[in-house]
């Protein structure tokens, strides 16, 4: 699966997180492994423009998503290898992201990976215009965000347990360089 990420916003993320979270959502949806995706982070002067002519609406906002191709969704198991679906574009305004976090009393990182897996499922088709759908996209979307909120604290506590690991291998004189045979001592 690629994605491809862009800053342009000025405002410093990590944009490698973004990407995880796109591709974790992609992964739940079960989408295509040849998909292609684009994340391009923005100013609020570039996402206004964007949300006036796309959608014909006053101000910035907060993630904006421009589907490509369709997805072969029917395709049968014994047909020829899918070429590489062109999903969309997702568009992500910091800035305005940054305010929406406060209220919500979170990190802009979490309000980041929120609107990514928002546009991620609107590239996907789902929507929050009727009630019934609202409920539909906006529980998946809660469900794929604590799953990566899950599997990302199981990286963290492993990293932070193979550091530890190391630390006390190296201390007790059992790291990896003078373990190496190979090694001078």
């Amino acid at each position: 699966m690629s994605i491809e990420i862009a800053n342009e916003s000025g405002v410093g993320v990590d944009e490698a997180s973004i990407v995880s979270a796109a591709r974790f959502a992609l992964d739940k949806m079960e989408v295509s492994p040849l998909a292609e995706l684009s994340v391009l982070l923005v100013t609020l002067d570039v996402m206004e423009d964007l949300h006036e002519r796309w959608m014909d609406l006053p101000g910035p906002t907060d993630v904006m998503a421009f589907p490509m191709d369709e997805l072969e969704s029917t395709r049968r198991p014994d047909a020829a290898d899918a070429s590489p679906a062109l999903l969309g574009d997702i568009v992500l305004c910091p800035a305005f992201a940054r305010d929406q976090a406060r209220t919500a009393g979170h990190t802009l990182m979490d309000e980041l990976h929120l609107l990514t897996v928002h546009g991620v499922l609107h590239l996907l088709g789902y929507d929050h215009a009727e009630p019934a759908e609202e409920k539909e996209m906006f529980g998946l979307q809660k469900r794929i965000l604590g799953e990566f909120r899950a599997a990302t604290a199981a990286v963290q506590r492993q990293n932070a347990q193979r550091s530890a690991d190391d630390r006390v291998l190296g201390t007790a004189g059992l790291d990896s360089a003078t373990d190496d045979p190979g090694t001078a001592g």
